[in-house]
């Protein structure tokens, strides 16, 4: 049985300096292209959510909630950026309204308590907040894609299993 392609990494015009994409115009292209659902993970925010949600449901098209949150080196309190000066990503979404709220809480923690040049957030967070929650690797920026083009396999592997008892074990269908 084919199972319909669902893009679940997707920036909007909210990714400043990032993404292009505008809500309506998305939701406009995923309709025509026969999209049945369709994720909003912009880099750290969460300010085009309701305005997603809204033109998604709107078109028939179930919205994925989620951000692509930056993960600081340490602890979110410490006010330094990891040794290669990349900023490292985890794209979160919620699975359900739990993890909404945690994915909200997380964000906002991010700006409160994590911001230095982005809002990060932690480990601690992650274990904190990680109810509901579904998390990806992200892209080339995700902290397991470095480790792996850094020739570092076996920090990558531990990294990937931390994730996972975090956020739990990833389900194939």
């Amino acid at each position: 049985m084919n199972q319909p392609f669902v893009h679940l990494h997707v920036h909007t015009e909210y990714s400043l300096l990032d993404g292009s994409a505008k809500i309506s115009e998305l939701i406009s292209t995923a309709k025509s292209q026969g999209m049945n659902s369709l994720a909003i993970t912009d880099h750290g925010v969460m300010y085009g959510v309701i305005d997603f949600y809204k033109a998604a449901t709107a078109a028939g098209i179930k919205p994925i909630l989620g951000c692509e949150v930056y993960v600081a080196p340490s602890s979110r309190y410490d006010k330094k950026q990891s040794s290669d000066g990349v900023y490292q990503h985890l794209v979160l979404l919620a699975e359900n309204l739990e993890g909404y709220h945690n994915l909200v809480k997380l964000v906002s923690l991010g700006f409160t308590e994590g911001f230095y040049y982005r809002p990060r957030v932690d480990i601690e967070l992650l274990r904190q907040y990680s109810g509901g929650l579904i998390a990806l690797s992200g892209c080339l920026s995700g902290v397991v894609a470095r480790l792996l083009l850094n020739g570092t396999y076996d920090t990558a592997k531990d990294r990937a299993i931390m994730y996972e008892s975090i956020f739990g074990k990833a389900i194939s269908t």
